[in-house]
């Protein structure tokens, strides 16, 4: 599971901008980054324009999520991460992000502002706290301690009836030796009983 890139962007009447962004290209070869990056902002803006007010949307794109959020007041987010990172956690990161951006970010900068003029720090930050769903969202967390807990559970009933099984084979042998005991005193007895001297 692995977030590739986060971005802000102004989705206003004549186009999308780009306001921020943060990117984890790490993964890629070293000459293909650049190139990856301009890709991922590109991706970003087209998703970004052609997603209306107020709604989410994920678009697959080969090996790739792209999840966006774009606000009713025309600030939008978007995350690229690869098709193993759980949606839920992506809105969840989109709703803070956003949240924290307008909260910092004058809404007058929105229309003009650019990655070079808007003062937005956080998002390298969220985006290597998210890089790990589990460490970052307490609900991805709680999933995994049950989903954890469900293997062990099963694991321990498996092998209390692998137990059992065995515990009743060894009774049915038992019973088979139970019955076998007891035909052998009787025979016993009964030569014993025809040896006495008198």
């Amino acid at each position: 599971m692995r977030l590739y890139s986060l971005s802000v962007l102004y989705k206003g009447d004549p186009k999308v901008h780009l306001l921020k962004a943060a990117y984890d290209v790490s993964t890629f070869n070293f000459f293909q980054r650049s190139s990856v990056q301009e890709f991922m902002t590109f991706t970003s803006q087209l998703i970004t324009e052609r997603s209306a007010l107020g709604s989410r949307a994920s678009v697959k794109e080969q090996e790739y999520l792209c999840h966006v959020y774009v606000r009713s007041d025309g600030l939008a987010g978007v995350v690229i991460a690869d098709n193993e990172y759980p949606q839920r956690v992506c809105f969840t990161l989109l709703d803070k992000v956003l949240d924290e951006f307008s909260r910092q970010v004058s809404k007058m900068d929105w229309p003009t502002g650019s990655p070079a003029t808007i003062s937005y720090s956080a998002l390298d930050g969220y985006l290597s706290k998210y890089q790990n769903p589990r460490d970052a969202d307490p609900m991805t967390r709680v999933q995994a301690e049950l989903d954890e807990t469900k293997i062990i559970l099963h694991n321990t009933m498996e092998s209390l009836l692998e137990r059992g099984e065995k515990l009743d084979d060894l009774v049915s042998k038992s019973e088979v030796l139970g019955a076998q005991s007891k035909a052998f005193y009787k025979t016993a007895r009964k030569q014993n009983s025809c040896c006495e001297i008198m």
